[in-house]
Formats: C-alpha cells, sequence, structure tokens
C-alpha cells in the first residue's frame, strides 16, 4: 500500500462535503430543497419532519465554510491515520 498525502485528502474530503452543501444552498435558494427532502423522505418509508426555511445568503457562507473545513480536517486526519497503520 502506498502513502496518502494527507494534504490532498483534506482538499478531496474538503471539496466534497463544501460542494454538496455548495448545491443544497442552491436547491435552497431556487425553493426547490423542500420537494428533494420530501422525496428522500418517501423513497426511506419516513414522513418528513422537516421544513426548509427561506435562503439566507449568510447563513448558507456558513454551512458551506464549516462544512469544507470539516472535511479538509477529516480527510487530513484520514491521512495521518492511512500513513501510519500502513508504515
Amino acid at each position: 500500500m502506498g502513502t496518502v498525502n494527507p494534504n490532498k485528502a483534506g482538499l478531496v474530503l474538503g471539496a466534497l462535503g463544501g460542494g454538496w452543501h455548495f448545491l443544497w444552498a442552491l436547491l435552497v435558494a431556487a425553493s426547490w430543497a423542500q420537494a428533494v427532502i420530501n422525496f428522500v423522505f418517501w423513497m426511506h418509508f419516513l414522513s418528513p419532519p422537516y421544513v426548509v426555511k427561506p435562503f439566507q445568503p449568510g447563513v448558507s457562507l456558513i454551512l458551506i465554510v464549516v462544512t469544507t473545513a470539516l472535511g479538509y480536517a477529516m480527510g487530513y486526519i484520514l491521512g495521518v491515520l492511512w500513513n501510519l497503520i500502513h508504515r
């Protein structure tokens, strides 16, 4: 097994987490998010308990920044752990 660059792993997971939440923010801004969440709950045989609030750009930015940072941190830690385990 090869080594993993923790920075690259962090960037990948950060981009995935931030990108996913960026798409969610776009759905909220387009007023499509409630329909999507209703569908997701429906196909899991659940009643949707959540109501999507109106779009707020500042809240959206916080969501994207926090999830990107957490994704980066998780990817970095996983990269370091991978390298430690596969020495």
